[in-house]
């Protein structure tokens, strides 16, 4: 167990370390100068339900901004504590998780469609409490991950957003879309708000989510979504769930 966290933790140093160089090699992302657009997008977020709870940060850097095609860099740190039932123990497990998610990728802007693709590095560590021999998210592992964002506003009123994020660790794999109307209000920006359905997926289990969802409500430097609703996995364990995040521009 300690050589696994030392795995881990040495591809930790070795994921900062690679942001340092691509900061360096891009002096003027950081700067946030206010005649020019911005090339970094700072974002972090909370997600709680009945077997989990969660938090996750990271940045987004787009060398030649975010409204050109062209390269962008993704890093998200995330960690949390769930709860599942182990069918091999006959009982509760509470597991631990690290997560560190290095991806390149793309932007590409079609007919009105946003998308981003990325694909790096994905390395998780979990650590189970009691071990559970069966669940094959344990320990350290290192494999590649896949992201698909989408954003599109069909109407001067609507939008559509959607992502998509595959990993070979343990076949575990999401995806989001959510639909919103612009809701006009009189003190601060428009925003958007609707219904939204989640999935999350791994070796051996199941979890979706029904909700609804606000996006893009802005209060001075901060760009706020938060989302809300029912959920529901695999083991049969359902209760509410809630989202909160936020971005700042750079």
């Amino acid at each position: 167990m300690r050589s696994g966290r030392r795995v881990y933790a040495a591809m930790s140093v070795a994921a900062a370390f690679l942001v340092c160089c691509f900061c360096v090699a891009s002096p003027t992302a950081l700067a946030g100068e206010d005649d020019e657009d911005p090339t970094v997008i700072v974002f972090s977020g909370r997600d709680i339900w009945r077997n989990g709870a969660f938090a996750y940060g990271g940045f987004l850097h787009a060398p030649g901004g975010f409204e050109q095609d062209g390269l962008m860099f993704k890093l998200l740190l995330s960690g949390g504590v769930y709860r599942y039932t182990s069918q091999g123990l006959g009982q509760d497990v509470i597991g631990v998780e690290g997560v560190t998610q290095i991806l390149p990728g793309w932007r590409i802007k079609r007919a009105g469609i946003e998308s981003k693709f990325f694909f790096g590095l994905d390395i998780e560590r979990h650590n189970l409490y009691p071990s559970d021999p069966g669940n094959r998210l344990r320990g350290t592992d290192i494999g590649a991950r896949f992201t698909l964002e989408l954003w599109t506003e069909p109407s001067a009123t609507t939008m559509i957003a959607a992502n998509l994020s595959l990993s070979t660790i343990a076949t575990n794999n999401s995806a989001w879309l959510a639909y919103g109307w612009r809701v006009p209000t009189e003190f601060i920006e428009p925003f958007y708000a609707g219904p939204e359905v989640q999935y999350f997926a791994a070796d051996g289990y199941r979890h979706l989510r029904l909700g609804a969802h606000i996006t893009g409500l802005k209060t001075e430097d901060y760009e706020w979504s938060a989302a809300g609703g029912l959920a529901q996995d695999s083991e049969g364990r359902s209760s509410p769930y809630l989202r909160l995040g936020f971005i700042t521009r750079q």
